[in-house]
């Protein structure tokens, strides 16, 4: 099930995602009248790019999280004339009545350990020969910020699934795309030691982990988590891919 996400904190912080999504934008070929689902819609950061975009066309935002959903709708407030808003599981079969012409995604796909079931439900949605664009950690990503939480935790660290090239192309080729190109690119984020690290990293990054410990441990966590850091630094790697679904 789709864990809910503290929306406010989310949109205050620093967001190396705008640097991803504008690199993920570029390579989405638009006319400017097609229907875009975007894959983990959030609090809405990558929609209002996507309609500048599609000056006749629409967006389909999909989340999880009733409380990213609430926070898209304020900040979309006076576009949502061309927003569909969804909230569902994209483990599921998605609620989505006709075909869209492309599918969108940043920074949300680790969170999901089923590949195989994501990109079927995604293939599921998209026209034939549409386009699926989409960026999310890879193989590699966060790897310091994991060896923390094992220590801390002294289990290992498994709430997300950061997937490398050869298992993407795979399950990507198996559920019906074709034109597939997948990469890994290291884009290391820097933040301001102290407050602004433990918000971004209970925010950002630790949050799963959180929501399985007592609130009156979180802030022991994270500190213990930023503290064994060698510096302010998160260590992403970025798993791009690009493809069609096979006509």
């Amino acid at each position: 099930m789709p864990r809910e996400w503290d929306a406010t904190t989310y949109d205050a912080l620093p967001q190396p995602h705008k640097g991803w999504s504008r690199y993920t934008l570029r390579h989405l070929t638009l006319d400017g009248g097609e229907t875009v689902l975007d894959a983990g819609a959030g609090t809405g950061r990558d929609i209002g790019p996507l309609l500048d975009r599609l000056p006749s066309g629409r967006v389909v935002a999909v989340d999880g999280s009733t409380t990213m959903l609430d926070k898209l709708r304020a900040n979309l407030n006076g576009r949502l004339d061309r927003v569909d808003v969804v909230h569902a599981d994209l483990t599921e079969p998605l609620p989505i009545d006709r075909p869209v012409d492309a599918v969108f995604s940043v920074a949300t796909f680790h969170w999901i350990h089923d590949h195989g079931t994501l990109f079927a439900n995604i293939a599921q949605v998209l026209r034939p020969g549409g386009q699926f664009v989409a960026e999310c950690g890879g193989q590699g990503c966060v790897a310091r910020v994991r060896r923390a939480v094992e220590e801390v935790l002294g289990r290992p660290a498994d709430a997300a699934h950061f997937a490398g090239v050869e298992e993407t192309v795979e399950r990507l080729t198996r559920t019906g795309f074709t034109d597939i190109e997948v990469s890994l690119r290291d884009d290391p984020a820097r933040l301001e030691p102290g407050d602004q690290l433990r918000n971004y990293l209970s925010t950002m990054v630790l949050g799963p982990y959180l929501d399985r410990l007592p609130e009156t441990e979180h802030r022991r966590f994270v500190a213990e988590v930023a503290a064994r850091l060698p510096e302010p630094v998160i260590d992403y790697v970025r798993l791009n891919i690009k493809a069609r679904r096979a006509a």
